[in-house]
Formats: C-alpha cells, sequence, structure tokens
C-alpha cells in the first residue's frame, strides 16, 4: 500500500515517471549492492588480493542469485542495514572456495555508499536528458517568439514592454547553466567509496594495496577515484541534492511548483547528513537513504511535467497585444520620457511624463492625448516626433 504521492497509484505520475522510479527501487537499489560486491571482486582479482580466478567466479554466481526480499526486510529490521543480510543471501550460492572472498576487506558504508551512487548516476544521466529536450523547446520558443511584443512586469505590474521570445530566452539561460552545472557534478561528485571500517583502509594491509584495490573498482564501476575516503566527507552527496532543487521552471502549474518545495526540503536533508562525527557517521547519514531517492523522482518528475507544458504551449499573441495596450501607453512611460529628454531636459521630461502618467490614469486617457494638451511639450516637440512616441509606434 503506497503511502506517499511519489509511489501512489493515484498521484505517482504527476510527481515522476517510471523510468526515473524504476532506477530508486528495492530491486534496483540491490542489484546496485550486488553489482558493487562483484565489482569488488573483480578489483581485488586484478590487484592479486584474491586468486584471480574469484572475481569472475564471484560475478558469475551472484549473478544467477534469486533475493528473498521478505527475508531480507526482516533481517534488515534487525541489522539496522541490509549489506550483511544480502551477504548471507549471497554466499550459499557462491562456490565455497570462492565465497569467502566476498565482502574482502570492505564495510556496510561502502557498498551502500556505491550502489548510491551508481543511482544516482543513472538518475543524474535522465536528468541530463530532460534538461537537453527542455533547451530544445525554449530555444524554439525564444527564436519563434523573439519579436512578440507583452508587457514586461516588476513588483507584478506592468512596467516596460519586452517579447515573449526574451521571457523564453531567459529561461533557456538559466536552463543552459543549470545544464553546465550537471556535467560539472558528473565529474566532480560521482565518487567510488572504499574505506574499510574506519576509512583508512587498513583491513587491507600498511602498503599501497588498498589504494590499488579503490582504483580497480572505481574501473570497474565507472566511477572517480577520490583520493581520500568519504565516510564522513558527504559534500558530494549534498550537492547533487542542492543541484536537483536548484532547477527553476518556467510554466507555474501547481505539480511543479509543489515538487520545487518538496526538492528543497530534500536538499535540507542533504544539508544535514554533512553533519557527522568522527570516522564513520552515527546517524546523519541515514537522512540520504530517503532524500536521495525523493530528489530524483520529484526532479525528474518536474522535468517530464515542464517538457510536456511547454511542447505543447499555446501562445496567444492577440492577448498579448490586448493586455500590453491596455494601460494606454503608461507602460511605454520610460521610452517617452527619454523621447522628451531632447526637446524639454531630462528632469523636466521626467516631471511632464509622471504628471501626464498621474492624469492619464485619474481620467482613463491615453498618455498621448494628456501631452498634447500640455503646451510645455506641444511648444517644443513638433507633432510629428509626438506621435511618434505613441504606444503602437514604440512597439
Amino acid at each position: 500500500m503506497a503511502v506517499s504521492a511519489l509511489d501512489s497509484r493515484i498521484f505517482r505520475n504527476l510527481f515522476g515517471t517510471q523510468e526515473i522510479r524504476d532506477l530508486f527501487t528495492d530491486e534496483a537499489y540491490v542489484k546496485r549492492m550486488v553489482d558493487v560486491e562483484a565489482a569488488l571482486a573483480r578489483a581485488q582479482s586484478k590487484c592479486s588480493l584474491i586468486p584471480d580466478e574469484a572475481g569472475n567466479a564471484i560475478t558469475k554466481a551472484l549473478n544467477t542469485i534469486d533475493i528473498d526480499y521478505d527475508k531480507l526486510a526482516h533481517d534488515t529490521d534487525i541489522v539496522g542495514y541490509p549489506v550483511l543480510p544480502l551477504i548471507e543471501q549471497l554466499v550459499p550460492g557462491t562456490p565455497s572456495d570462492m565465497a569467502k572472498y566476498i565482502h574482502w576487506g570492505a564495510t556496510t558504508q561502502d557498498i551502500m555508499d556505491n550502489a548510491s551512487v551508481l543511482q544516482m548516476r543513472a538518475g543524474l544521466e535522465v536528468i541530463q536528458r530532460q534538461l537537453q529536450e527542455l533547451i530544445v523547446t525554449l530555444t524554439q520558443l525564444s527564436k519563434t517568439h523573439r519579436d512578440t511584443p507583452m508587457a514586461g512586469r516588476t513588483h507584478l505590474q506592468h512596467a516596460l514592454p519586452c517579447t515573449f521570445g526574451y521571457k523564453c530566452a531567459v529561461y533557456l539561460s538559466s536552463i543552459l547553466r543549470h545544464e553546465e552545472r550537471l556535467r560539472d557534478i558528473q565529474k566532480r561528485c560521482l565518487f567510488v567509496q572504499f574505506g574499510g571500517a574506519a576509512g583508512t583502509l587498513a583491513s587491507l594491509g600498511s602498503d599501497e594495496t588498498g589504494i590499488r584495490v579503490r582504483a580497480a573498482l572505481a574501473q570497474e564501476l565507472g566511477l572517480a577515484d577520490p583520493p581520500i575516503t568519504w565516510h564522513v566527507v558527504r559534500d558530494n552527496v549534498a550537492e547533487i541534492l542542492n543541484f536537483l532543487a536548484l532547477k527553476r521552471n518556467p510554466i507555474s502549474s501547481e505539480v511543479i511548483l509543489a515538487a520545487s518545495k518538496l526538492l528543497r526540503a530534500n536538499a535540507g536533508l542533504g544539508l544535514d547528513a554533512m553533519v557527522v562525527d568522527f570516522e564513520r557517521a552515527s546517524g546523519p547519514w541515514h537522512l540520504e537513504w530517503v532524500a536521495i531517492p525523493e530528489a530524483f523522482v520529484l526532479a525528474g518528475g518536474a522535468l517530464h511535467q515542464t517538457n510536456f507544458a511547454l511542447g505543447g504551449l499555446v501562445v496567444n499573441t492577440d492577448a498579448m497585444m490586448t493586455n500590453l495596450c491596455s494601460t494606454r501607453g503608461l507602460i511605454v512611460g520610460e521610452a517617452v520620457m527619454m523621447g522628451l529628454a531632447p526637446f524639454v531636459g531630462r528632469q523636466p521630461a521626467h516631471d511632464i511624463v509622471y504628471e501626464a502618467c498621474r492624469e492619464s490614469i485619474e481620467s482613463r486617457r491615453a498618455l498621448l492625448d494628456v501631452l498634447r494638451e500640455r503646451p510645455q511639450v506641444t511648444d517644443k516637440v513638433p507633432e510629428d516626433k509626438l506621435a511618434g512616441l505613441n504606444t503602437s509606434a514604440v512597439i
């Protein structure tokens, strides 16, 4: 039975997509942990830490084992972590002479962190594709409507004219920077994790064997090899979660706005998870178990909704023009002032237009008609120049 909108049969497709949810299911997470155990064995075989044939033998065996999820859940409730209960199911299905090398020198957090990083890598690839789709859509809208006039607003009110293409280009510039951040994060934050119980690699001896195994494991998993263990330095995870929460959407749908608020909450959990103690965290790390899957599902769902909304966007240019002209020329007050300044001076032009705008509002008449009644304007500004300040001419 679903207890969250993210996995509700009713709401789940509003807040996420099946593609992104599939990356963070129990089955997907356990599969990642099994993949990590197999990759660790292969890495250790390559480094001659365990028999040469052990890596491939363990990998072959682990690929055929069916996990009993009810037992895994029961045993995890007792232990508090799923890795030991998982290993207890992996060992019986592996040749006895090789099974002893499963999880060699690793600790629970090594396996869980690597599984989580693999999930985040896959999730970021989905987010990147969605961002690229959004970039294509916004680019097209920017080009198509570069000359489509509309009212620009500041403080929620009409300010100056702009174009719809300009607004789309502003959104586009933000998404382009965000896509660049994503590429940087993929290089900077997707680290392999391997440190042993206290992060010192002491379980593999005092030489550089542990460092070589970590590098080989990174290669097996396609992850970056960090300079040192990051059991208690979680800035990379926090950065990924904050990246997901940074996204701003140009369409103010209720679902996207709700998702953005939930994403910011998960980003806060990621920051809280950075506050850890000594060489292994005593609790804050657990926040990531909740925050990471939720953040990726929400971000993927919000981007899906944004692409859907923008892809079918209908731009009513007539309504934009009607709205632009609805203030009877007040929206071009600044342009009128700058047009008058060469004839009457900048400060007098400001005062004239200010008073004319006030009268236009009170009398509900066009700004140009009010200006035509002022001698300080008509005495110095030729009619053709004054007419050129009309709203339609400025637009």
